[in-house]
C-alpha cells in the first residue's frame, strides 16, 4: 500500500503559525529521507524542509529559523512546525520522500494541504 496524507492547513495571519501533519504507510515512511515540498499555481514543487530515518534535518533558505521538521516513528508520520508566517508562504503542502517517489513512470503525491497566509 503507497499512501500519504496531509492535514493541518488553513488561514492564518502574517507572524501567525500552524503545525502540518502528514501520514505515511509504512513502506514509504522506511525511507532514509522524508521532506516537505510546497507548490504555488505556476511555479514548480520546491522542496522546503527534510528530515533523515535518524533525526538530522535541513531547510531551504528562504524558511530557516522558522519552519521545523519532526517525526514521529511510532505512528509513521512527518510533521511540520511553521511559526513566523510570511505572505509568501502561501502554497500547498506536500509530503513525500527525497527525492519524490515514482510510481508508473510519475512521479506519485498526496492531495496535499492549503496553507494561506494573509491579513
Amino acid at each position: 500500500q503507497v499512501q500519504l496524507v496531509e492535514s493541518g492547513g488553513g488561514l492564518v495571519q502574517p507572524g501567525g503559525s500552524l503545525r502540518l501533519s502528514c501520514a505515511a504507510s509504512g513502506s514509504i515512511f522506511s525511507f532514509y529521507f522524508m521532506g516537505w515540498y510546497r507548490q504555488t499555481p505556476g511555479k514548480q514543487r520546491e522542496l522546503v524542509a527534510t528530515i533523515t530515518s535518524g533525526g538530522s534535518t535541513d531547510y531551504a533558505d528562504s524558511v530557516k529559523g522558522r519552519f521545523t521538521i519532526s517525526r514521529d516513528n511510532a505512528k509513521n508520520t512527518v510533521n511540520l512546525q511553521m511559526d513566523s508566517l510570511k505572505p509568501e508562504d502561501t502554497a500547498v503542502y506536500y509530503c513525500n520522500t527525497d527525492p519524490p517517489l515514482v510510481v508508473n513512470a510519475r512521479a506519485y503525491w498526496g492531495q496535499g494541504t492549503q496553507v494561506t497566509v494573509s491579513s
